[in-house]
């Protein structure tokens, strides 16, 4: 096993909270389905790699959410933090820290729940690169990130200054994380799913069989 935590930061996928760009597009019901599909998606890869310990940090109503059983099925065999945090940066760092206090003083390595495309593999490769170096970074290509590794907790308090949701806020980071003197390996760059246009570019980086696909044709895109 990599000594290494794995943590994702989920939301829980209720209708009209949810997506709520995609849900422009697709609607309230179908936006939450998506996201609950996402969600999923990105635990089974979790759960497929070889990490010392998988932790999630999750807001959210998980009983008003699409797919609830089966989320809580999955969240049974992981440890489960709460979120905390007056905004997103915050939570983020503090996601990092709780997943650190709660699985034992490694290295973490801090997912979202909106790449469905990601894999075991890329996620034990992250793990092994963030034991040869400081940082592990994975940019977006709408300008944010999608995976932060970190081999102390407090190397991702730079977050906390930094407004997510932006078109610079993967460069902003990796400014702040080097700025801090820190080494950070770059890994691949992938595409996350926050509008419709995304849809097609992310369908086509996971298995035919994936939930996300299978929501999506459900939702005719």
């Amino acid at each position: 096993m990599i000594p290494v935590t794995l943590v994702v930061i989920a939301k829980a996928p209720v209708a009209g909270q949810a997506k709520t760009r995609l849900a422009a597009s697709v609607g309230e019901q179908a936006a939450a389905n998506i996201a609950a599909a996402t969600l999923l998606d990105t635990l089974d890869a979790v759960d497929a790699t070889p990490v010392e310990s998988t932790v999630v940090a999750l807001t959210g109503d998980l009983d008003q959410a699409a797919s609830s059983r089966q989320i809580r099925s999955r969240l049974n065999d992981l440890h489960l933090v709460e979120q905390r945090g007056d905004d997103f940066s915050a939570r983020l760092a503090n996601a990092i820290a709780d997943a650190a206090a709660t699985a034992g003083p490694r290295p973490v390595l801090l997912i979202a729940s909106d790449t469905p495309q990601v894999t075991a593999d890329l996620l034990a490769d992250c793990a092994h690169a963030l034991l040869e170096t400081d940082v592990v970074f994975g940019l977006a290509r709408d300008g944010g990130w999608w995976v932060l590794g970190v081999t102390d907790p407090t190397m991702a308090e730079c977050l906390n200054s930094i407004p997510t949701s932006r078109s610079d806020t993967g460069i902003a980071t990796l400014e702040a994380l080097r700025d801090k003197g820190l080494a950070v390996t770059l890994v691949a760059e992938l595409s996350d799913v926050d509008t419709v246009d995304d849809v097609q570019i992310v369908r086509a980086e996971c298995a035919p069989d994936s939930r996300f696909v299978h929501a999506i044709t459900a939702a005719g895109l």
